[in-house]
C-alpha cells in the first residue's frame, strides 16, 4: 500500500511539472503574441491616431494580468481542480492584457484575490516598491524557472554574476544584492572594514576612529539609516564649505544621490513645470566624486531608481565613483528583491565577504540563485533593447491619454516631459466644476473597478501594458463625469 501511495505522489508531482511547463509556454505566448491583432497591439505607436477611441473599449470578462506568477503556482491551481488540459485552455483562452476584453474582470479574479483576497491595480505610477515595483519580462521569468532546476555553489555564482554585471557597467567589480537598501548597507560596511575580518566581525559595533558618514543635508533621504545599520555614524552638514572643512581622518564615506541632479532626490521624476532647479549650494555627484578623490575618501552614488537615462548605468563609474548602487526591481525589470553594488574591486570584495552566504553583517540579506540569474538576464535585456523606441512608446501613450482627458469639461491634462527624460500626463481640474480634492479622487479611483493607482497629480504610462491606457482613460473620464456638478 505504501508503494502505491508513493507512486501516486510521484505521478501527481510529474503532472504538476508538466502543467507548469504548459503554463509557462502559454504565459509567454500571452505576453508576447507572435502574430495577429495582439501582435499589432504590441507595436510601438507612432502617433495618437494609432489608438482606438477609448469609448469603443470593450470591458468584459476574464483575462490574465497575473501571468507572471502563473508558473510558480501551477501546482496550487492543479490542486484546486484546474489541472486538466481543458481547464488550462479555459483559463488562458482569449485576450491577454490591457485594452483587450477580459482585463477588468481578471483584476478581480487572479492569484492574489484567490489566495489572499488582495486586489491588484492598474499601475499608472512609477516603479514604486510599496506598489509592487515592476513587471518582469518573459525571459526573466523563464530564467527563474530554469535556474530553479539546478544546484550551484553560491560563492561561485556570486562572483561569476558580479563579473558579468561589472562588465555591463564598466566597473572593476560588482555584486548582486537583495535590493538597493542592501547595496547601501554593504557598501557602507565595505568602507568601514575593508577586508579586515576582525572589523567585519565587529560590525555594527565600530570602535575605530574612521567611522563617520559625512552627508550634505540635501543628500539626506529616508534610507540613509542603511549607513547607520552598517555601523556608520551619520554626520549632517548644510553648506558646501562646511562639508569640505569637515572631511578628516574620521570620515569613512561620502554618499550622494544621483537624483539630486533633477532637483527631486526622494521623489519620482516630475514635469519640468513642476520641477525646481538644483540650488548652487548643493554638491552634485560629479563634484562629490572629485572631492572624495582629493581627500582619499570613498564616494558611494545611489542611483537606485534613475534609469532612464540609461547612460547612468556607466556614467558614475566612468566619472570615478568608488561605489554605485542600482535597484534591480525598477527600471531594469529584475525581481523586486534584487539590486547591484558596483565599483572598486577592493571595496566590492569587502562587500562580497560580508554578504550572504557568509556569516557577517549581510547574512540576513540573502538572495536566491534564481534571483541572481534573473538580475543578470534582466540587465542584459535592458542594455540590448531599443531604449529610444521604448521611451517613444511611453511618450506616445502619454500624448494620447492627455488628448483623451483634455476634452472633459473642467479637466486640464497636459502632456509633459519630465526630468527623467520621458513624458507623463500632468492632471488637474477645476474644483468648482468637479468638486473633489486630489487625495479623495485618488482614493475613489483606487477603490473602483478597475482599480487604478496614480499619485494624485501625474498619470504615468511607463508601467502600462499596451491598451491599459484605454482603461485608464475610460475610467478617469467616467469618474470625472460622475463627480461633476
Amino acid at each position: 500500500m505504501k508503494l502505491g501511495i508513493h507512486l501516486r505522489l510521484l505521478s501527481i508531482l510529474g503532472n504538476a511539472c508538466v502543467y507548469s511547463c504548459q503554463v509557462l509556454k502559454r504565459v509567454t505566448t500571452l505576453i508576447y503574441p507572435p502574430s495577429g491583432d495582439a501582435a499589432e497591439l504590441e507595436k510601438p505607436m507612432t502617433s495618437h491616431d494609432d489608438r482606438p477611441n477609448s469609448s469603443s473599449l470593450p470591458v468584459t470578462r476574464r483575462a490574465f494580468l497575473g501571468a507572471g506568477t502563473a508558473a510558480g503556482v501551477a501546482g496550487a491551481l492543479g490542486a484546486s481542480g484546474c489541472s486538466d488540459d481543458g481547464a488550462l485552455e479555459s483559463r488562458f483562452n482569449g485576450s491577454a492584457f490591457g485594452g483587450r476584453p477580459n482585463t477588468v474582470a481578471d483584476l478581480e479574479e487572479n492569484i492574489y484575490t484567490r489566495l489572499l483576497g488582495v486586489r491588484p491595480h492598474i499601475g499608472a505610477h512609477e516603479h514604486i516598491t510599496t506598489m509592487g515595483g515592476s513587471r518582469m519580462p518573459p525571459e526573466v521569468l523563464e530564467a527563474i524557472v530554469e535556474a530553479n532546476e539546478y544546484f550551484v555553489d553560491m560563492n561561485e555564482l556570486t562572483e561569476a554574476a558580479g563579473a558579468r554585471v561589472a562588465e555591463v557597467m564598466g566597473a572593476e567589480a560588482a555584486i548582486v544584492t537583495s535590493g538597493g537598501f542592501a547595496s547601501l548597507l554593504l557598501g557602507s560596511a565595505a568602507c568601514l572594514t575593508g577586508t579586515d575580518m576582525d572589523r567585519m566581525r565587529a560590525l555594527p559595533n565600530v570602535t575605530w576612529a574612521r567611522r563617520n558618514c559625512l552627508i550634505q543635508t540635501p543628500h539626506r533621504f529616508s534610507y540613509d539609516h542603511a549607513y547607520r545599520a552598517a555601523g556608520m555614524t551619520n554626520v549632517y552638514v548644510d553648506s558646501r564649505d562646511e562639508f569640505i572643512s569637515r572631511i578628516d581622518a574620521s570620515v569613512a564615506m561620502l554618499p550622494a544621490l544621483s537624483a539630486i541632479e533633477r532637483g527631486s532626490p526622494i521623489a519620482p521624476p516630475r514635469s519640468m513645470e513642476r520641477s525646481s532647479p538644483t540650488p548652487d549650494t548643493v554638491i552634485l555627484p560629479e563634484e562629490m566624486i572629485d572631492i572624495g578623490k582629493q581627500h582619499d575618501v570613498p564616494v558611494m552614488i545611489d542611483m537606485a531608481s534613475d534609469l532612464p537615462p540609461w547612460e547612468n548605468l556607466r556614467r558614475f563609474i566612468d566619472l570615478g565613483a568608488d561605489l554605485v548602487v542600482v535597484s534591480g526591481g525598477k527600471g531594469i525589470l529584475a525581481p523586486q528583491s534584487t539590486g547591484i553594488l558596483a565599483g572598486r574591486a577592493d571595496l566590492i570584495e569587502a562587500a562580497r565577504m560580508q554578504n550572504a552566504p557568509n556569516d557577517y553583517i549581510g547574512r540576513g540579506m540573502k538572495i536566491g540563485k534564481e534571483e541572481i540569474i534573473a538580475l543578470v538576464v534582466a540587465l542584459e535585456r535592458a542594455v540590448r533593447i531599443d531604449q529610444t523606441a521604448e521611451v517613444e512608446d511611453w511618450n506616445a501613450r502619454a500624448r494620447w491619454l492627455a488628448e483623451e482627458l483634455a476634452v472633459v469639461p473642467g479637466v486640464v491634462a497636459r502632456y509633459a516631459m519630465n526630468n527623467g527624460g520621458y513624458a507623463d500626463v500632468d492632471l488637474e481640474w477645476d474644483q468648482s466644476v468637479i468638486p473633489v480634492e486630489p487625495r479623495e479622487f485618488k482614493r475613489i479611483l483606487r477603490e473602483g473597478t478597475p482599480s487604478i493607482v496614480y499619485d494624485g497629480t501625474t498619470v504615468r504610462t511607463r508601467q502600462l501594458r499596451p491598451g491599459e491606457e484605454l482603461l485608464v482613460a475610460n475610467r478617469l473620464k467616467e469618474l470625472f463625469t460622475e463627480l461633476s456638478l
